[in-house]
């Protein structure tokens, strides 16, 4: 199959999701408390197999996946990539019990996961974090402490994918990743208001015990942890990204068909048409640059994190664009609380910075280049 065309059933599945997700998991995400984790609606993604779609998918259906959900509720959207990002390094590389343990609990929705590695001092330079692992001789493990921020699902979540420095070595070499139940003693946190509606927070770990049996992968090999989930979810936030970008277009296409205004339908004002084509050709051009991605990371193509960053950077970037435009053609009535594209001016920022900020994908796009 090409990247660049989908087979009748990916096309039925798509339209599937995204009137599940216009319908039934809208409706569950209004009920919610904005910042805080909706366990119901993590609950019925789990209920509808939708989480459970999540592990051992192709990056492509992933893709597809997380776009149609966006196009109809990005709250569900969200609440779904949070799991699967928070549960990718236990699914990667996670032994037996620990996959056990937490994935199935994961898939049916009654297990909250959260990826902390962001820091107040280590963001953009994930390899600069400092939260600490120090050895405890007597039970054979490690303490943890310092700070995570910047974490979704924080402090709410029922264990956390955490990344911990268990070595001297600088920058990527000495972290560890470690599955960290959200019970551990010394483990608290804080919610953080954000302009976005999802739920983050910061955690603060006061000699939090970890041991060996908590290890995801090998010890001091968790910056490739890290890396490896953030190669497949970056592409999908790409994804997301389109699926707000088409929601605003078709958003604009509708009212500017329908609006009339100097004697006529918006729509026949060239100022007005050409914008709406501008915006329809890069969301499309961002659609394929993400399929094109997804399709280079299932074939383990070499140049993974070069397409995975140009993906994420263009499709955010064109989110934004679009949006922004969007709301622009439609005037004052688009500013309004709970106007579509007021929830969307609100959402389609964020991915611009997490997951590695748009810059930084600019810095790993030359430096694949270059090399």
């Amino acid at each position: 199959m090409s990247a660049f065309s989908l087979d009748p059933v990916q096309t039925a599945r798509c339209e599937e999701v995204r009137a599940l997700a216009a319908g039934r998991l809208r409706t569950i995400a209004g009920q919610g408390t904005p910042g805080r984790v909706n366990r119901p609606l993590v609950r019925a993604l789990g209920d509808l197999g939708l989480l459970g779609q999540v592990f051992g998918a192709s990056a492509l259906d992933l893709c597809l996946l997380r776009e149609s959900l966006a196009y109809g509720c990005t709250e569900a959207e969200t609440a779904l990539a949070l799991q699967g990002l928070g549960a990718a390094a236990v699914a990667q590389a996670g032994t037996e019990g620990q996959r056990g343990r937490w994935l199935p609990a994961v898939a049916e929705g009654s297990a909250v996961a959260a990826f902390a590695l962001s820091e107040p001092g280590a963001g953009s330079d994930a390899a600069a974090l400092a939260l600490a692992a120090s050895r405890d001789t007597r039970a054979g493990g490690w303490r943890l402490t310092g700070e995570k921020c910047w974490i979704s699902n924080a402090p709410e979540a029922d264990f956390y994918t955490v990344f911990a420095r268990t070595g001297p070595e600088p920058g990527a070499r000495g972290i560890t990743a470690f599955l960290v139940p959200g019970d551990r003693p010394g483990l608290t946190g804080e919610p953080i208001e954000m302009l976005s509606p999802h739920p983050i927070g910061s955690l603060t770990f006061d000699g939090v015990p970890v041991t060996p049996d908590d290890v995801l992968g090998e010890a001091g090999g968790g910056f490739r942890v890290a890396m490896n989930a953030l190669n497949l979810f970056r592409p999908s936030v790409g994804a997301f990204a389109v699926g707000m970008a088409a929601a605003a277009l078709d958003a604009t296409l509708a009212h500017t068909a329908g609006r009339t205004a100097f004697g006529g339908p918006l729509k026949d004002l060239q100022a007005v048409a050409h914008q709406v084509a501008e915006m329809a050709t890069r969301t499309e051009a961002a659609r394929l640059m993400v399929h094109a991605a997804a399709a280079a990371y299932d074939a383990r193509a070499a140049h993974v994190p070069r397409t995975s960053a140009m993906a994420k950077l263009f499709a955010t970037e064109t989110a934004q664009y679009v949006v922004d435009a969007a709301v622009q053609l439609h005037g004052a009535r688009a500013l309004r609380t709970g106007h579509l594209l007021e929830h969307l001016y609100r959402e389609v920022r964020a991915p611009r910075i997490y997951e590695g900020a748009s810059e930084v994908q600019r810095t790993i796009i030359a430096k694949e280049l270059y090399a």
